[in-house]
């Protein structure tokens, strides 16, 4: 399972990369908002910069919402970095925006993913990754879980090669239970995957090592 990370702070970036175990960067308009990363060419930069800190794929979001305006800002951002995956909107001109940049060997990501449909219509028309939100569809009391499992059955019924990139994670359990499902990618927040690391019976078996080590002294 690939792990990516949700955000524009170059800080967690980085701290993820260290840990050894981060595969590649998600973010959007709201996250760049939120580091204060405003006009197109700061944003280009921005993106530049996140490219230069991780070794894999970083998604970049086109805005327009036509086939022409994707296609248009979809080229200019896939020539800033050669790791740039374009980010693509589930609607109808994404799909042929989708089919166009596969067409050209433009790595694309098909996001706001919601139904098994829309998944399969992303993969028919070669995206490279689909990005179901499953806590948006746990927040409107819908199993988002039971979406990523229908996803996995119909792509491996007719072996597409698009990945399932688990969107939209909260906890560390929707980490676990995508794994367990069998989703390529997780993305969420640098607090979902730290709480990985954590449980109370590694504290207190450290503690007693260190414990009895200091009375071996």
């Amino acid at each position: 399972m690939k792990f990516f990370i949700d955000t524009a702070n170059l800080d967690q970036i980085k701290e993820a990369q260290d840990m050894g175990i981060l595969d590649g960067v998600t973010t959007n308009p709201s996250l760049m908002a939120k580091e204060g990363i405003f006009g197109d060419e700061k944003v280009k930069q921005h993106y530049v910069d996140i490219c230069n800190i991780v070794d894999g794929d970083v998604s970049a979001e086109v805005i327009s919402t036509d086939f022409d305006g994707m296609v248009r800002e979809g080229e200019i951002l896939a020539a800033l970095h050669e790791q740039i995956v374009v980010k693509i909107p589930m609607i109808k001109d994404g799909i042929k925006a989708i089919k166009y940049f596969s067409s050209k060997g433009i790595k694309t990501n098909c996001t706001l993913i919601f139904s098994a449909g829309q998944a399969l219509l992303a993969a028919k028309a070669g995206a490279t990754y689909v990005s179901p939100f499953l806590g948006r569809l746990d927040d409107v009391s819908t199993d988002g879980l039971n979406l990523i499992d229908e996803m996995r059955t119909i792509y491996d019924n007719y072996f597409f090669e698009t990945e399932i990139l688990a969107a939209s994670i909260r906890h560390p359990m929707h980490i676990i239970d995508c794994a367990k499902i069998g989703a390529d990618v997780m993305t969420g927040p640098l607090s979902a995957i730290t709480a990985l690391l954590n449980h109370p019976l590694t504290d207190l078996g450290l503690a007693k090592f260190l414990e009895d080590h200091a009375k071996n002294k």
